[in-house]
């Protein structure tokens, strides 16, 4: 099916969406097992436990004994209450990272609790959707210390819309910032992965939003997703790379094939990277990636980075690209902003 489909179902009785376009998956999500933890964007109330001396940061009790990883000190004694958000999942052993930033998000809108002002997505350009916008922005947020952000979506949306979300965001975010002392607590769960499908897949806006009973296996998803199980990936023009997890690093391995010439190790390379984005989001992959791409010249690594640049730039999750090391291979540094694809198909059947 050409065309960008998204498509909401069931895996093996647990929520999920996907984003499907023109016939590949390009984006996926799946409700995490019951033992997960708070899940991305999830707002708690924390209570602030000791310091972390050298580091600046500190560690904080969370609710059903979960502890996390605040970096935002300022100001806080231990044993006072403090509103945080998760903002990724921990490495196996270590504690969630939170942070005091908390964000309200919607589809159309961002409310801002910690940074005020009233800002419109740079991507839209028409003046007047600008102007609209900010009328929109100065009526909604009137009388508030909050900040807001207008997303790229707000542009096609109806007056009316807009208006709505920023009103119930605005009302969420003063009743939670609100609710600032006692013990550790749940305030505002994650978005299920239906509710962050219809926030954050709507810009573009989807040809086709697929909803019906069974939508999951008839577009194939479950095929896709077992896919992703294995450690291989077939490139095009014939090269593979390998994808490995390790406790230390994520792997990548690039691949010829049989032809070992410069110019396959280059055409290799290539299309590694203009896959590497796309895998390690799927996977749910983050922290430390180590490249070993094919043999090729020094002289094409320039073009090769280039080509790195144009695939990462449009991520979600912040990725640092730290370039090559001494012995040849390329280190970048990804964002861990979902639950590895293997831990959250843990339990299923695919």
């Amino acid at each position: 099916m050409r065309g960008r489909v998204v498509v909401l179902g069931e895996l093996s009785g647990r929520e999920a969406a996907a984003l499907i376009v023109d016939g590949r998956l390009e984006d996926l999500l799946i409700e995490p097992p019951e033992d997960a933890g708070p899940g991305l964007g999830a707002i708690l109330r924390a209570v602030a436990d000791r310091p972390m001396k050298g580091q600046g940061a500190m560690f904080v009790a969370l609710p059903g004994g979960a502890t996390g990883y605040l970096r935002e000190t300022g100001g806080i004694a231990p044993g006072a209450a403090v509103i945080v958000q998760v903002t990724g999942h921990p490495e196996p052993g270590k504690a969630i990272p939170v942070t005091r930033r908390v964000l309200f998000k919607g589809r159309h809108a961002i409310v801002t609790p910690d940074a005020p002002g009233r800002n419109i997505s740079r991507r839209i350009r028409d003046d007047e959707a600008r102007a609209r916008l900010a009328a929109l922005a100065e009526a909604g947020m009137a009388g508030s210390v909050f900040g807001l952000i207008l997303r790229s979506a707000a542009a096609d949306a109806a007056s009316d819309d807009v208006a709505g979300e920023i009103a119930s965001l605005r009302a969420l975010a003063e009743e939670i910032m609100r609710d600032a002392t006692g013990g550790p607590e749940l305030l505002l769960d994650a978005p299920s992965p239906h509710e962050e499908a219809w926030r954050d897949w709507a810009d573009p806006a989807p040809d086709e939003v697929l909803s019906d009973p069974g939508a999951i296996e008839t577009q194939g998803v479950p095929a896709m997703v077992a896919a992703l199980r294995s450690a291989q990936v077939r490139l095009a023009g014939g090269g593979h790379m390998a994808i490995e997890p390790t406790r230390a690093l994520i792997a990548v391995d690039v691949n010829t094939g049989g032809d070992t010439s410069p110019a396959a190790g280059l055409k290799a390379n290539i299309a590694a990277v203009r896959e590497l984005a796309r895998q390690l989001r799927l996977r749910g992959l983050g922290g430390q990636v180590t490249v070993d791409f094919a043999p090729m010249p020094k002289k094409d690594r320039a073009a090769l980075e280039q080509q790195m640049r144009t695939a990462f730039k449009g991520e979600a999750a912040e990725t640092v690209l730290a370039g090559w090391t001494p012995l040849g291979n390329y280190e970048l540094q990804r964002k861990r902003d979902r639950l590895p694809l293997s831990e959250t198909l843990k339990g299923l059947s695919l």
